[in-house]
C-alpha cells in the first residue's frame, strides 16, 4: 500500500503523526519534532454555555425563551460577531463592550454574557419571555 494511502486510513491526528513517523522511519527518513506549544485558550462551547444558562435561569419557560433568542442571535457562540453591525457574543450586545458592566471577561466568558443578557432582557422587556415575544413580533430584541 502506498505511503499516502496508509496515512489516509488513520483516523486521528495523533495516530496520523505516529503513522507518518513509522512510515518515514521505514523509508529511511527522519522526522524532527519542534518544541511543544501551549494550546490557545478556547472559548466556551455551546453545550457548556447552555448548561451555565440553565444553572442561572431556574424557571423553565424563562430558560426556553432565553435559549431561543440566543440560538437565533448567535447559535450559542460566545465569540459570535455580526459582520455588519458589530454586535457581539451570545446575546449580540451592541456594542459588545456594554457587557463589561457584568465583568471584565465579557469577551470570552459565557456566564458574564448570560448575566448581562438576562439583566438586559429583564430591564427592557420584563423577562426573557417578554424579550422572546418581542423578538417573534419584530425579528430582533
Amino acid at each position: 500500500m502506498p505511503f499516502s494511502a496508509r496515512i489516509r486510513l488513520i483516523a486521528t491526528p495523533k495516530k496520523a503523526l505516529t503513522g507518518a513517523a513509522v512510515a518515514a522511519a521505514t523509508a529511511g527518513m527522519v522526522l524532527a519534532a519542534g518544541p511543544a506549544q501551549a494550546a490557545a485558550p478556547t472559548a466556551t462551547s455551546s453545550a457548556s454555555a447552555r448548561t451555565i444558562a440553565q444553572q442561572m435561569i431556574h424557571d423553565d419557560a424563562q430558560y426556553k425563551a432565553f435559549s431561543k433568542i440566543v440560538e437565533h442571535e448567535s447559535g450559542w457562540d460566545v465569540d459570535a460577531t455580526n459582520a455588519s453591525s458589530g454586535a457581539y457574543g451570545l446575546v449580540q450586545a451592541l456594542p459588545g463592550s456594554k457587557m463589561a458592566s457584568a465583568g471584565s471577561d465579557w469577551k470570552t466568558n459565557a456566564k458574564t454574557q448570560i448575566e448581562w443578557g438576562l439583566d438586559y432582557m429583564n430591564s427592557r422587556y420584563g423577562s426573557p419571555v417578554g424579550a422572546w415575544n418581542f423578538w417573534q413580533a419584530n425579528g430582533w430584541y
